[in-house]
């Protein structure tokens, strides 16, 4: 607990009363009430961390090695800079930067950790960590800039520590990992490292690890097809056709490229000592006087997505060949295989890549790392990023932001990935395609269990929103999936972190940069009246009591009932132990009534007049219910419940 004591020490040595009130919510005091409370920061954070340094060790969730701890795993999706953030002078501001006592209003490790206790509340056994690296700021967005955008990979964001402390933000987060660790909570991080933000401290030591183009061409405008401007490649129809076409057919030869005009806005990287940082940007200059920049990036694929430009970050040079030197689809994620081989990767940045995990292994103790954009790595480079990560600790896990619930994760050696699930909660025949899927189907591995991430729409800003978040709730923790609570939904946030997913033009045009909490300063209504905080304990208490039945993929544990009904959706989970039945309503508009039913037996009628055929004949369990607006029944069967069949 050396870090955990040193925060704890420092806290008591630099005591002294503040010029200003500083208030917090009573979830974070009590993990009950809503209501803020004026307290001393020292005092507070420090009663915080002495309760958690007094705490005997609790487990950690544990699997069957390599990872597999992640079956069981319950996880808080925090991003610190936002979760805990809170407007602590209460004069309706969010200050960016600290007050004249030295404390922050946006969110920090400290306070974090403070919220550990309040976490663990709730009866989550992970925590998943948005990026807290250093933040770039040439083409920042919004106020303080995304933290996709890593500055250094290797450096931890120095705004998420309190100057009030003088304690770096690596100590907090030696102290965030020894606490949540002593709470019996693991702790995943994600990384980027695909990408490096336009400001990335790598350029000024190694230019030869990136893309550059000439200083004098402009980038495009929004909704611009001018080819003389820098902007994603533009390809023609029937190239788009061929291109798209040969990827489908898995055929990474000859690659149609972008056009020459394109090609030539690219030249060679600056030798080190002609690289230079000029009013926050990195310039260069070749030997023959032109001068050269770094070019943003775009979406890797399609070629022909609609996404804006990436004004933040810029992509990583991972192969080295005089053929390939651009940006385009067959350089960065759909490698040419002329490119793609060992003798041409940039052997210096894979080695820094590669360090990077276990660099906070062997520094903080984490367990786990997400990959965010990991499909756009060589997959040469992922195979070392894994070994080397497991070579340290043979339990650590990988979660991959992938959609995609199928074999290839597993061959890379992630033990699960995001999934679709929180694309279809909100649509009901989907969903239901998806219970049926689960019912016949072992998926390879696990997926995220939730209705909202960081880059969707909000659970509770979808029509009838109370109802639906309880319907989400109760589902989530059934499926043998990874329950997923994304920080804000038990209180009922319904601003969206980031438009990234599952938004329409309007939605998107009416969340700025300026007003999305993925890039600038946010603060949740922790003092809401009403939120889901008891919600969640409960569901997720079920989860625990209930684990060995609800995280097993088995399809032998999972059955799909039926009604006439079809505004019901029902399923049961079943073991040697326990049986446990659902009935919800997927509707959310009227109250549902029926009847439904889960088989029980199948047997074979023997034809002895009036056929000559057999029949089968079925037997079911079945239950009357009315249930209201997306109302949710959770229901155990005792010991003399019947086997259920498909």
């Amino acid at each position: 607990m050396d870090a955990l004591l040193q925060i704890i020490e420092t806290l008591r040595q630099r005591r002294r009363d503040l010029t200003q009130p500083y208030h917090v919510p009573g979830l974070w005091i009590d993990h009950q009430t809503t209501a803020a409370r004026a307290v001393n920061p020292y005092d507070f954070y420090r009663s915080k961390l002495e309760w958690i340094a007094a705490q005997p060790p609790r487990p950690l969730v544990q699997g069957n090695g390599n990872g597999d701890w992640t079956q069981r795993a319950i996880v808080y999706n925090m991003f610190p800079r936002v979760t805990a953030a809170y407007d602590h002078a209460h004069d309706g501001t969010l200050s960016i930067g600290p007050s004249a006592d030295g404390w922050r209003e946006t969110g920090t490790l400290l306070k974090s950790i403070a919220l550990l206790p309040y976490i663990q509340s709730l009866g989550v056994n992970t925590i998943h960590l948005l990026p807290i690296t250093a933040v770039g700021q040439d083409g920042k967005k919004g106020t303080l800039g995304s933290p996709y955008a890593i500055r250094d990979p290797y450096v931890l964001d120095e705004n998420l520590a309190e100057p009030a402390l003088g304690l770096s933000a690596d100590a907090l987060f030696a102290g965030f990992v020894e606490a949540a660790h002593r709470l019996g909570m693991r702790v995943v991080m994600e990384f980027v490292l695909r990408t490096s933000s336009k400001d990335g401290a790598w350029i000024g030591q190694h230019p030869e690890w990136f893309y550059w183009i000439r200083a004098d061409v402009p980038d495009r405008q929004p909704g611009s097809a001018d080819s003389a401007t820098y902007g994603n490649p533009l390809f023609s129809g029937a190239e788009m056709a061929a291109i798209k076409a040969k990827v489908a057919a898995h055929d990474f030869s000859q690659l149609p490229p972008p056009s020459g005009q394109y090609r030539a806005m690219f030249t060679l990287p600056p030798r080190p000592d002609r690289v230079w940082m000029e009013e926050g940007r990195w310039l260069g200059a070749l030997d023959d006087g032109t001068r050269v920049r770094i070019p943003g990036a775009f979406t890797d694929w399609p070629p022909d997505d609609n996404q804006p430009p990436w004004t933040d970050v810029t992509y990583l040079r991972m192969y080295d060949h005089p053929d390939f030197n651009y940006m385009a689809y067959n350089t960065i994620r759909m490698y040419d295989e002329r490119l793609a081989r060992p003798e041409n990767a940039v052997a210096g940045l894979w080695d820094a890549i590669a360090g990077v995990i276990p660099h906070y292994q062997q520094t903080f103790g984490i367990d786990g790392v997400m990959i965010d954009m990991g499909h756009a790595l060589p997959r040469p480079l992922k195979q070392r990023i894994v070994a080397s990560a497991r070579a340290i600790n043979p339990d650590f896990a990988f979660w991959d932001e992938n959609f995609v619930i199928g074999q290839q994760s597993v061959d890379e050696g992630y033990n699960a990935v995001v999934g679709y699930l929180l694309f279809d909660f909100h649509q009901p025949e989907k969903l239901r395609a998806f219970l049926n899927r689960l019912a016949h189907e072992r998926l390879p591995l696990p997926f995220f269990a939730t209705a909202e991430n960081h880059n969707t729409p909000r659970a509770a800003a979808r029509p009838f929103p109370l109802q639906y978040v309880h319907f989400a709730l109760a589902l989530s923790v059934l499926l043998p999936g990874v329950p997923f609570i994304h920080s804000g939904f038990e209180l009922m946030e319904t601003q969206p972190i980031n438009t990234g997913l599952g938004f329409t033009d309007e939605m998107i045009g009416a969340y700025p940069a300026e007003k999305l909490p993925l890039f600038s300063a946010w603060a949740f209504d922790w003092t809401r009246p009403d939120n889901l905080v008891n919600s969640v304990r409960y569901a997720l208490q079920l989860r625990q009591k209930y684990v060995a039945l609800l995280s097993d993929p088995d399809p032998a544990t999972f059955f799909v009932g039926y009604s006439e009904n079809p505004g019901f959706l029902i399923f049961a989970r079943q073991n040697a132990e326990h049986t446990l039945v659902a009935v919800a309503s997927a509707t959310f508009e009227a109250r549902e009534d029926g009847r439904v039913y889960l088989p029980v037996c199948q047997c074979a009628l023997a034809p002895l007049w009036g056929t000559d055929v057999t029949h089968v004949g079925h037997g079911a369990v079945h239950l009357d219910v009315s249930l209201g607006n997306g109302h949710v029944l959770i229901l155990e069967g005792g010991p003399e419940f019947p086997r259920l069949r498909k």
